[in-house]
């Protein structure tokens, strides 16, 4: 089968970000299949005219520059979203495919997905990501009514025309089929992936002995986005209320995102910045595993917005994937699967003080440390190993691809 996979913001492992689509196609073409990505080049520098074809694992990706940055405004954004939809469209209707597949965010890589597909005349299989505009709306980001209802006629636009739709969380599952009843729904979540994560004992020792503020002092870690969504600061206040209690315990927050500069500023004014609370820019996914391996407990935080519990973040899997205990601020499947299993701790969003003394006692809980570790160990393995969830998404493919093999066999 040749598959035409669009995703703006494509990563491999030598990049700071998710891997879902690179996992996802390399496994495609070992499993015979021809895969050609289509995305963009956001790295800072000089904008070359043009598309850049890299062949990695077997996956022929197709590059094309387009700046994008979480500090633009909302109109250059916007404008960055439509230039990529016209371009990905040109590209990818001149590939040839058996099924064209687009994944968000943004939700306007349905476009290009969509016409692609009538224009090859062939099935088109949609990721959804993040429910839009269900949660910028709940979040007060999207409040002209004009706006909204573009927004909303763009997702029904995207499931309405899709052979089949993967959403990554239950939630997100039960929100496509309300806005769009009877849209075949599958979920796949992110995914833990073992075998990056399994990480040489000794690197992580050389790890905590490099870091002269860490040796073997408990590590609580945060590792992603830091943006509206995030609410990052709400560990740094969390972060305070340990110091009081355990001076030893450390933070480290690694990642990027509009909130970096006021996390920052408000971890320096409480007088723990570079003392308990450390701040790392964001690292290639390949540096994460040691990071991780090092940890005592990972952490995934959003703001208190009931839309954000059906999320489906990459830290969280990858906690688990390292064997880590992680620890939420939010409800939802998540805070189900920690408090069923025993693989972390679900906080009180609205009293990070609260957090603290969890956080705290926890870290220095051994015996709890080791029941949860071995909690997150088999959640990775049994229920979200890559794996096992890449063939729920191949066979989402092969439905797509039969259903437009009988039709076409039938006529």
């Amino acid at each position: 089968m040749r598959v035409v996979y669009i995703h703006q913001y494509y990563c491999n492992p030598g990049m700071a970000g998710g891997i879902r689509s690179y996992e996802q196609a390399r496994r495609l073409v070992a499993r015979g299949h021809t895969v050609d990505v289509i995305t963009t080049d956001i790295t800072p520098g000089e904008r070359d005219i043009g598309w850049k074809v890299t062949h990695e694992d077997g996956v022929n990706v197709h590059w094309f520059r387009v700046p994008y940055n979480n500090h633009m405004s909302y109109a250059r954004r916007l404008r960055a979203f439509a230039e990529f939809m016209v371009l990905a469209t040109a590209r990818a209707s001149r590939l040839s495919a058996d099924l064209v597949f687009a994944t968000s965010t943004p939700l306007t890589v349905a476009v290009p997905g969509v016409l692609a597909a009538r224009l090859r005349r062939v099935p088109f299989v949609f990721e959804v990501r993040d429910l839009w505009p269900e949660v910028p709306i709940e979040m007060g980001a999207l409040r002209n009514p004009v706006a909204r209802g573009l927004a909303g006629a763009l997702a029904n636009f995207a499931y309405r025309n899709a052979s089949e739709v993967i959403a990554l969380s239950p939630g997100m599952a039960a929100g496509v089929t309300k806005r769009r009843p009877g849209t075949p729904v599958t979920v796949v979540p992110n995914a833990a992936d073992l075998d990056l994560f399994a990480v040489d004992p000794a690197r992580i020792k050389r790890f905590r002995a490099e870091h002269r503020w860490l040796g073997d002092r408990p590590l609580i870690v945060y590792t992603g986005a830091l943006g509206a969504v995030n609410g990052v600061d709400y560990l740094v206040r969390a972060a305070a209320r340990m110091r009081e209690l355990d001076p030893d315990v450390q933070v480290l927050i690694v990642g990027h995102g509009k909130e970096w500069e006021s996390t920052g500023r408000l971890a320096a004014e409480l007088g723990l910045l570079d003392v308990s609370v450390r701040m790392w820019e964001k690292v290639p996914k390949s540096e994460l595993p040691v990071i991780l391996g090092a940890a005592t407990m990972s952490t995934s935080m959003v703001r208190p917005i009931r839309g954000l519990w059906d999320n489906s973040a990459n830290k969280f899997f990858d906690a688990l994937a390292a064997a880590r205990p992680i620890a939420i601020n939010y409800g939802g499947w998540q805070a189900d699967l920690l408090t069923g299993t025993g693989a972390g701790l679900v906080l009180d969003p609205h009293d990070p003080d609260a957090a603290g003394d969890v956080l705290a006692t926890h870290a220095r809980d051994e015996d709890w440390l080791v029941k949860a570790r071995a909690a997150a160990h088999r959640l990775a393995v049994e229920e979200f190993s890559r794996d096992l969830l890449f063939e729920r998404f191949e066979a989402v493919l092969d439905r797509s691809a039969g259903r437009r093999t009988v039709k076409s066999e039938r006529s």
